[in-house]
């Protein structure tokens, strides 16, 4: 257990099978259940719905990205308003990641392009250099170049507020050599001292410090950054870095990563959220995820659905409502589902929203998803409460009807 001040507080409550665990994360700004999901608010704002919504869905944690907005609004704004609670309105636990996916991004294209062999070399990229004083980079909205350094990062982040912050890292790419690999790593390192020095300079007690791994898909990196991370006085883990080209590769390189991590601080894994993924990660010992695939996937017509739900295509984990095989269908989405979508509007009707190209659609349908991510972790976490977690495991990895869902 870490007991720490201001509220600050992660505890296990109960171990379940392999290294699953149920916890518990308390904040200043409220308690997160654990294992969790932070869904991503990015600009300081969830696309196409209100915080009021968030709560409604029972949404426990939100994230904000520091890249973004210390491009704009700027982080001074958002201190002058009282920091990210206030200025959204949210007033609940919030993480802010560091920017330093946003090195990796513009430099290379996404985790998500790489895992699923997308190549997107027509990209304008605006990474100009890295080097061991930190990222230059042009602003996408002005063309104005920027320098992003470790206490520049913290110092941006202090001033957002959101209680849980992140060292600066740069995220390398499946497909850059070892070499290349071990000296970001250790450049990342060296980044992360200085932001833990930056942080204690400043620390009020009001916010806690997250590590973060990197080291590709090598074991010996992967053990060495993980071993650092454990023995530097942060106050969680996350777990970072291209995790390999497809998801057998990243479910073992989380897998080895986990085998090095100490236990006893919280730990979190950037940047991804499937359904499956959610399970392999929880039965690995992961408390919590973030990852924008529920609005995302909403604004392309895709509702979340249970497994036993999908009549075709197994390999998705959405219905598509904007085949036309639903123009005329008068079920809700989930006919179990109590979303405020669900309890309203059929198929047809959110069908017809996305033909019509009406926005009401996407907030519709991402009320549904994040609400099934919602119900779905809490799910997850009374299947550990009551020791049946490799029933709802099964049920959800092999795609059969689960009785007790």
């Amino acid at each position: 257990m870490i007991s720490n001040d201001l509220s600050f507080n992660f505890k296990i409550k109960k171990l379940g099978p392999h290294l699953s665990r149920r916890g518990q994360l308390d904040t200043p700004h409220g308690r997160v259940e654990t294992p969790a999901f932070i869904f991503c608010a990015t600009k300081a704002a969830m696309k196409s719905l209100t915080v009021e919504q968030l709560r409604n869905s029972e949404t426990q944690i939100i994230l904000s990205n520091t890249y973004h907005l210390m491009l704009q609004p700027g982080a001074e704004t958002v201190n002058h308003f009282g920091g990210l609670q206030t200025f959204t309105g949210w007033q609940g636990p919030m993480l802010t990641d560091s920017g330093g996916f946003q090195i990796f991004s513009l430099g290379h294209g996404s985790v998500a392009d790489e895992i699923k062999g997308r190549q997107r070399g027509n990209r304008q990229k605006t990474l100009l250099k890295i080097n061991e004083e930190g990222a230059y980079f042009r602003s996408y909205i002005n063309g104005q170049e920027y320098l992003l350094t470790p206490e520049e990062s913290i110092r941006i982040q202090k001033n957002l507020g959101a209680d849980l912050i992140v060292v600066l890292d740069e995220c390398t790419p499946f497909h850059v050599d070892k070499s290349y690999t071990q000296k970001s790593m250790q450049r990342s390192h060296r980044w992360a001292l200085r932001c833990l020095e930056a942080y204690s300079a400043m620390d009020t007690g009001s916010q806690k410090l997250y590590g973060i791994i990197q080291g590709g898909t090598y074991p010996d990196l992967r053990r060495e950054s993980a071993e650092f991370v454990n023995s530097q006085p942060f106050f969680g883990h996350a777990i970072g870095g291209s995790l390999g080209s497809d998801k057998v590769q990243m479910y073992e390189v989380i897998a080895l990563t986990m085998s090095f991590l100490s236990k006893d601080r919280p730990i979190h894994l950037l940047g991804i959220g499937g359904i499956q993924d959610i399970f392999q990660g929880v039965l690995l010992g992961i408390d919590t995820f973030d990852c924008v695939h529920p609005t995302r996937v909403a604004r392309h017509g895709g509702a979340l659905v249970k497994p036993w739900n999908l009549s075709s295509d197994l390999n998705r984990e959405h219905l598509n409502l904007r085949n036309s095989g639903y123009r005329l269908d008068k079920k809700p989405i989930e006919e179990e589902c109590a979303c405020n979508t669900c309890q309203q509007y059929t198929r047809g009707y959110l069908h017809y929203l996305l033909k019509a190209k009406e926005a009401v659609a996407y907030t519709l349908i991402s009320e549904h998803n994040i609400y099934f991510m919602n119900s779905l972790m809490k799910q997850i976490r009374h299947a550990l409460e009551q020791g049946t977690f490799m029933d709802l495991y099964k049920a959800y990895m092999e795609r059969e009807t689960c009785a007790t869902c």
